[in-house]
């Protein structure tokens, strides 16, 4: 007898392309049987008109908490990572998480942020990591200096002892660290590729003139990628890129023919979220850089759009780590937008990853609560709520512009080959095969939608009717199980 038995929903695989209707056996926390299931199940779930498929994947999730994992949860997400920030010590960071509650598997990559403000600052870097970055701005050294050797040679060996302990990669957000000079990140890739990790990189510059432009850092990383052999994932591929998608995306398909090992992600919106402290929107040529006035910023706790510089350099000096959506292309009216978008969701071979934000209360805290539904002031970016419902709804249902097999494929199997090489686990993620994790989303194809919007950011997205992390349903005919506690880590193969 089995512990639970899935039966007769569609069955996909994306690594083998299994597309059948069938039957899902699981044991424990492993799936047991794929296709036609002759015995019974202690429990038995009636899967008819449901996709049966891998749970999803998020390697660029901000939130790390309860609440992010809730709403994460109805977005049919059951492996959630913080990749592009990171975290130091990774050890402390893992220790901490097992005396939280977390209903989806969790992981983090090392952070250079954090390393270089212990290094340069001496600052306490023990705090989440978009706080992390905020709290410390107050002194920039470790945002506009370039590092001596010295501090080179103690930033790695710090990164060097997270991947020891388990971190899964290294996140280089280097448009947060303008100063860093280009030996320093050499340094830090060529680190990467001595474990043969992922680099998750948020790319230098986001502008669309030059010097200092994306096409400009696409073609740095590219560089990296090339001289030093690093294996270079691109994050948000849409919003670093502005107006020149086009042309970054063709710079990375000539990269990848060549061998190199770059990969990229993307979220289906035009606006973007982070800390109001980030150095680019001080910059005073952002409406040059970017073509776009200050009221492109909006404030998150309290809705105000930005009029000026002085006015971002008010509310940064208030509260640097306060949360802003930047809206940076208008996918509702403009065409050209909308097909700037598509080139970064629809990039071959490319994946889906949300940037999901921390849900932020009125006072600008970080909401760590239990309770559900969240709190009706709660807020984060729609992205939080629904990245890949939203996906599956206009770019499989309403647009007809991927499979759902493909679809499958970006939202599960692709994410883990990125970190399958750093975090061997993961060979057991993303696939509904036999051995493999029993983390499932059965899912209505033809209802699956977000539900999110700017102006009501935490409805939970709709279409999940279950849920199985490591084979413990945490959604149930379509309503959250509020007293699971299924996330199990998620480690780097180095962990001593």
């Amino acid at each position: 007898m089995y512990d639970i038995v899935l039966r007769n929903g569609r069955l996909i695989d994306p690594e083998t392309r299994l597309d059948v209707i069938g039957d899902v056996a699981i044991n424990g926390s492993a799936i047991v049987q794929v296709g036609k299931v002759d015995g019974t199940g202690r429990r038995e779930i009636d899967a008819t008109g449901l996709v049966i498929a891998p749970g999803f994947i998020d390697i660029h999730a901000h939130g790390q908490s309860l609440a992010a994992d809730r709403m994460q949860a109805f977005d049919g997400v059951t492996t959630t990572l913080e990749f592009e920030i990171g975290s130091l010590p990774v050890g402390l960071w893992y220790e901490q998480q097992t005396q939280t509650t977390r209903l989806l598997n969790y992981g983090i990559s090392v952070s250079w942020v954090a390393a270089r403000i212990a290094v340069m600052t001496e600052q306490d870097i023990n705090h989440p990591p978009l706080t992390l970055m905020g709290r410390s701005i107050g002194d920039r050294r470790w945002v506009d200096d370039v590092a001596t050797d010295a501090q080179v040679g103690a930033i790695t060996a710090m990164m060097e002892q997270g991947l020891r302990e388990g971190g899964i990669g290294i996140g280089i957000p280097n448009a947060y660290l303008p100063g860093a000079g280009v030996k320093e990140v050499s340094q830090i890739c060529s680190l990467a590729a001595r474990y043969d990790v992922p680099t998750y990189t948020h790319i230098s510059f986001s502008s669309n003139i030059d010097p200092r432009s994306s096409v400009e850092a696409y073609t740095r990383l590219i560089g990296y990628a090339g001289s030093t052999g690093a294996r270079m994932h691109i994050c948000h591929f849409n919003s670093t890129s502005l107006m020149d998608i086009e042309r970054c995306a063709e710079l990375v398909r000539n990269a990848q023919a060549q061998g190199l090992r770059i990969t990229v992600e993307a979220y289906p919106y035009g606006t973007a979220s982070t800390v109001i402290g980030a150095p680019f929107f001080a910059d005073p040529a952002f409406p040059q850089r970017t073509g776009q006035g200050y009221d492109a910023l909006q404030r998150l706790d309290n809705g105000q759009h930005m009029t000026s510089r002085e006015d971002v350099l008010r509310a940064s000096a208030e509260k640097a780590d306060n949360l802003v959506l930047w809206h940076f292309l208008d996918v509702e009216s403009n065409q050209r937008h909308r097909d700037l978008l598509d080139m970064s969701v629809l990039y071959p071979g490319g994946i889906i990853a949300s940037d999901a934000m921390p849900w932020t209360m009125p006072d600008g805290s970080t909401y760590m609560g239990d309770a559900w539904p969240l709190p009706d002031e709660a807020v984060a970016h729609p992205r939080s709520s629904g990245t890949f419902t939203r996906f599956l709804r206009v770019y499989m249902n309403e647009r007809k512009a991927v499979s759902l097999m493909d679809a499958m494929a970006k939202c599960s199997w692709l994410p883990a080959t990125i970190i399958e090489c750093a975090a061997p686990t993961m060979r057991r993620k993303g696939r509904l095969q036999v051995g493999c994790d029993a983390d499932i989303c059965v899912f209505d194809a033809d209802t699956i939608s977000d539900q999110a919007e700017f102006t009501a950011m935490n409805r939970p997205a709709v279409g999940v009717k279950y849920l199985l992390v490591n084979g413990q349903p945490v959604i149930e005919a379509g309503e959250l199980v509020t007293s699971a506690n299924a996330g199990q880590p998620v480690r780097g193969r180095y962990r001593a």
